[in-house]
């Protein structure tokens, strides 16, 4: 059966649609405002015009690698970097030149040698966590069941690092769920918006993220990076909850070091108690 509305890839479309007929009145009203001499027009010389750019349509700006955040931005003590990621995009370009983006909605802080739920507990260093040792914005990526991964960025701190747990997709939806559907056997069922990107391992695989993106530098690397997201902070409420399948950590299990942004229907796991606690102090 079709849906009633429109899907977002088509909404996309018509919206770029709109956006690259405005650029190209534009560019003609500039045009004719100028002498002819300054115009180089078809000359074999003349520079290729740049190809209109494209929009989400979830934001009005122009969302570039001008927008990109730098290593100042990964250098933050774990639990900060983990806040400071919400609302923030995760852009993936794909082999073939297309680009997905999802807005990071869920974190969680990872605390190096004392925190006992890390993998870089008691300070041990391996070849499987050495991410987690390197600079700042270095990817951690592990495999976990043998076949799904998890991808993990480097803060201050030895071995500390942040987990990205769950994105809204604001862009590349019907790409995220091709590449979703491709690791799943037999599936009849169409995934949900909401179910693409909410999850640890389902966000790796709706951005085509394995093994081979381990120990890359999110502040340089041209196939995935951070780019900073149209709120201004302290626009969202953000959750401080337990992690997720930790316990075995002891004590660690209770520490409130997942972080997401209330409401978000994106998020993967919502903490009830937590939320009625703040609502109750608030």
């Amino acid at each position: 059966m079709f849906r009633k509305r429109m899907p977002a890839f088509r909404m996309a479309q018509l919206s770029r649609t709109v956006l690259r007929k405005k650029l190209r009145l534009s560019e003609s009203k500039a045009s004719q405002s100028q002498p002819e001499s300054d115009s180089l027009g078809d000359h074999p010389l003349a520079s290729p015009r740049s190809p209109a750019p494209e929009y989400s349509i979830y934001f009005t700006r122009h969302t570039s690698n001008s927008s990109r955040l730098g290593p100042e931005f990964f250098d933050q003590p774990a639990v900060t970097l983990a806040r400071a990621f919400l609302g923030q995009i995760l852009v993936r370009r794909l082999p073939d030149g297309a680009e997905v983006r999802g807005r990071v909605v869920e974190t969680e802080a990872y605390l190096g040698a004392e925190d006992e739920a890390a993998h870089s507990r008691g300070g041990r260093q391996t070849p499987r966590n050495k991410g987690m040792f390197m600079k700042p914005g270095t990817l951690y990526v592990y495999i976990v069941y043998g076949m799904y991964f998890c991808m993990n960025v480097s803060s201050q701190g030895e071995g500390a690092c942040i987990l990205l747990r769950s994105l809204e997709p604001v862009e590349g939806l019907e790409m995220m769920r091709q590449l979703r559907n491709a690791h799943r056997k037999g599936a009849a069922r169409a995934l949900k918006d909401r179910e693409l990107c909410n999850g640890p391992s389902k966000l790796c695989q709706a951005l085509a993220i394995d093994k081979s993106f381990d120990q890359r530098d999110l502040a340089e690397e041209e196939a995935i990076w951070l780019e900073q997201g149209p709120e201004r902070p302290g626009e969202h409420t953000v959750v401080a909850a337990p992690r997720i399948g930790i316990n075995y950590a002891g004590e660690w299990a209770l520490k409130p070091l997942r972080f997401y942004i209330q409401g978000n229907p994106y998020v993967s796991v919502v903490d009830r108690k937590v939320e009625q606690e703040m609502q109750a102090s608030g």
